[in-house]
């Protein structure tokens, strides 16, 4: 087993709701309401779930963007939430953020250069100021742009390229983990997957571990070693990516799995897709029990009182974390993916054509 990076233990954000003339507190947002997780070195943690459900919270609170209503981090050893002044300021090489959209997280005012040897200039001694230039044309060679457009601004380069100028940014000062709040959901289908296999390739070179977080299931899939699902500030299920797809016991990620289309025409009719009744409650008022309670078609009585522990459950091969007291595996109908194959070769293996095959690494994203 590799040794744990990341340790987050109970973390805890509520924001207040104010109200009335004197605006006093009347209630809270559970954002992220009682989170635990661990993130080994050198892996690729996904996180997936609805709109809302406290995913980019989350990514600024292992950031400590924001600060937690509770809970704790412990970064490589140290306790993130206790350090203060100079001692989190160094702490911060360590572990670094790409941001959603790749054009309003770079600041149009300033030249590529400035954007990405920003860090240095907030780390003096990582990079001698005379040797800066070039360690951010290196950054730009090593994300698969053109030194040479150094000058350039943000405007006058494409959606791909801009994010990995923000990639750049954020591997300047060699972190240890990189946190990705969508970092593709923002690009075209073919940029999406140049962009993950560029990220797949810094992870081996750079030796970087990610918190990756997204909406597309597929994306995930390709580059995660470990699923984490969220539903109302909580996580759901948590497990290896094959335990994940391929075994899901909790009837949300069952219902997410369901809801992907089907490539092949001659499944189609054999995948049952789950269609949940009702909306997503608010979390400033989250239902009692089990949260997922008031859409599940497993729900009964215990689920309405007793909140569900994430604890190790049965999935039909072995076991994997499942906060659910009916936890039960479910078999996901997969798909033939016949990209790779000869023609001769079409009944041979079944995998999940979620998955991105390579288009390429080339350095422009037109």
């Amino acid at each position: 087993m590799a040794e744990a990076i990341l340790t987050a233990t109970d973390l805890v954000k509520y924001y207040p709701i104010k109200g009335g003339v004197l605006r006093r507190k009347v209630g809270d947002v559970k954002a992220v309401d009682g989170v635990s997780f661990e993130l080994l070195k050198g892996e690729t943690l996904g996180i997936v779930g609805e709109s809302g459900c406290g995913k980019s919270t989350l990514g600024r609170l292992l950031m400590r963007l924001e600060e937690p209503t509770s809970g704790s981090v412990v970064f490589d050893g140290v306790d993130m939430y206790a350090q203060k002044g100079r001692a989190m300021r160094k702490l911060r090489r360590d572990i670094q953020i790409v941001f959603q959209d790749p054009y309003t997280s770079l600041n149009p005012r300033k030249t590529v250069g400035d954007i990405v040897g920003e860090p240095f200039d907030i780390h003096p001694d990582v990079v001698p100021r005379k040797g800066r230039r070039k360690a951010v044309q290196d950054l730009l060679d090593l994300v698969g742009l053109n030194p040479e457009h150094i000058n350039r601004y943000p405007h006058q380069f494409s959606g791909g390229q801009r994010q990995r100028i923000g990639i750049a940014r954020g591997i300047a000062l060699n972190p240890k983990v990189l946190i990705c709040d969508e970092p593709v959901s923002a690009l075209d289908v073919s940029v999406q997957a140049q962009v993950v296999n560029l990220m797949e390739k810094l992870q081996d070179e750079l030796g970087l571990s990610y918190i990756f977080i997204a909406h597309d299931l597929s994306v995930v899939r390709h580059i995660s070693d470990r699923v984490g699902v969220m539903y109302l500030g909580k996580m759901a299920e948590l497990g290896e990516e094959d335990d994940i797809y391929g075994r899901p016991t909790h009837p949300y990620t069952q219902a997410l799995l369901s809801a992907v289309p089907v490539p092949d025409p001659t499944l189609r009719d054999k995948k049952e897709q789950i269609v949940l009744k009702g909306d997503v409650p608010s979390p400033a008022n989250p239902p009692s029990g089990c949260r997922f309670h008031t859409r599940c078609w497993k729900a009964q009585d215990k689920c309405k009182t007793d909140i569900p522990l994430l604890e190790l459950r049965p999935d039909g091969a072995g076991e994997h974390l499942s906060a659910c007291h009916f936890a039960q595996p479910r078999e996901i109908i997969e798909t033939i993916d016949v990209s790779d194959l000869a023609d001769g070769d079409l009944d041979t293996g079944r995998r999940d054509t979620a998955s991105l095959e390579p288009v390429g690494d080339g350095p422009a994203d037109s």
